[in-house]
């Protein structure tokens, strides 16, 4: 047993119940809890957003590339200091990634000045993560999009109740796509939800999800519609109605839950900062509202990360890495442009636990252990 764990789930009565709603209902799939989940995300975030709930945010961002028209023979900027779903997605439309490095060993966010750089005339789309909840330099880069008539993907996986200048990340690019995975600021398990704010992007997005389906299996189950017609080529990218349930939950406790994290992250702040071996990115962070989704931090090259993981292991601290570098993996080494300060990242990036119901004393156990393990 872990005495602090990389996560944990803040989970009570209010999930099981909803859990226990749906099962009594005996309809499982898309039907009225997806439709409010959808609806309340909507609401969330304001400006026009239009949601999909989806299988998992993997499906959202292949689902946001395919509506978007990318295939064979384009190129993808996607940032290299991300987790491989995006250059999955990227690679499986048939189309090329190009790799955007980040700004600084402080701001680990997409460099606009990178992005714009790798440009060329293959190049149709822009795909950018907020990092750790911290917000891109989102005027920069629509505007990038914008000179060179590029569509605009936001891999928002970190985000939910993050902003940039006031405004709610996920609706800046022509699709955004979130992430409800178990350890998310919304955990559902799995499951995630596409947004945009086109209607004809929405009616893409809609058919993509469920087969290119005219109609939904709960309208038939309802004796609203006896057949269907399939207007495109789809997927089955539902989600179920136990995770919109659980969803809806989540969402209603997210402003709360990212306000205790941000008490936990300052804490680490507080006892961390000065480290000769250790920094800690977006401290001087001041493009809006973060969400603290991980804590991260940056050991120096004097430090040795395998022994620090083995040692914070071994006094029951479970840590974790966010990310190995892109061109590290097999399946990538071939992607020709380098990214020198989000590869040096990835070699030397430690996530320390983070999560709404872990306290003060296990964040001090924490430091006490990485300090210790890089003395």
């Amino acid at each position: 047993m872990w005495r602090v764990q990389l996560h944990k789930i803040n989970y009570d009565e209010r999930e099981y119940q909803a859990v226990k709603e749906v099962l009594d209902s005996g309809w499982l799939t898309i039907s009225s809890k997806t439709y409010a989940f959808e609806a309340a995300f909507s609401d969330f975030l304001g400006n026009g957003a239009k949601s999909l709930a989806v299988a998992n945010c993997t499906a959202a961002l292949h689902m946001a590339l395919l509506a978007c028209g990318i295939g064979k023979g384009d190129e993808v900027i996607t940032p290299a200091l991300t987790f491989i779903a995006d250059q999955n997605v990227t690679q499986m439309t048939g189309a090329e990634n190009v790799l955007s490095d980040i700004t600084s060993m402080e701001d680990w966010s997409a460099d606009p000045d990178d992005i714009e750089a790798h440009i060329t005339e293959k190049t149709k789309a822009v795909m950018i993560v907020h990092y750790a909840g911290f917000a891109c330099d989102m005027e920069r880069i629509t505007g990038v999009c914008a000179r060179h008539g590029l569509l605009l993907v936001e891999d928002c996986a970190h985000t939910p109740g993050a902003d940039y200048c006031g405004r709610p990340l996920g609706t800046f690019g022509d699709i955004s796509a979130f992430s409800f995975f178990a350890n998310k600021n919304i955990a559902v398990g799995e499951g995630g939800m596409v947004v945009t704010r086109g209607d004809e992007l929405y009616e893409k997005l809609k058919h993509l999800r469920s087969h290119g389906m005219s109609v939904q299996s709960f309208d038939r189950y309802k004796g609203r519609a006896v057949s269907y017609d399939v207007v495109s080529a789809g997927f089955n990218y539902r989600l179920t109605e136990t995770n919109s349930a659980i969803g809806l939950v989540q969402l209603a406790k997210l402003s709360e839950a990212n306000e205790k994290r941000r008490i936990l992250v300052e804490h680490y702040y507080r006892r961390l900062d000065g480290h000769p071996l250790i920094s800690i990115p977006f401290r001087r962070f001041t493009r809006g509202k973060a969400n603290f989704h991980i804590m991260p931090v940056l050991l120096s090259g004097k430090a040795d990360r395998a022994s620090v993981i083995e040692l914070m292991k071994q006094e029951g601290i479970q840590t974790s890495i966010h990310y190995p570098a892109v061109r590290g993996f097999s399946a990538y080494r071939d992607i020709i442009n380098p990214a020198p300060k989000a590869e040096y990242v990835s070699d030397h990036e430690l996530t320390l636990p983070l999560y709404p119901d872990m306290t003060i004393e296990q964040v001090d156990i924490v430091c006490d252990a990485l300090i210790n393990s890089c003395s």
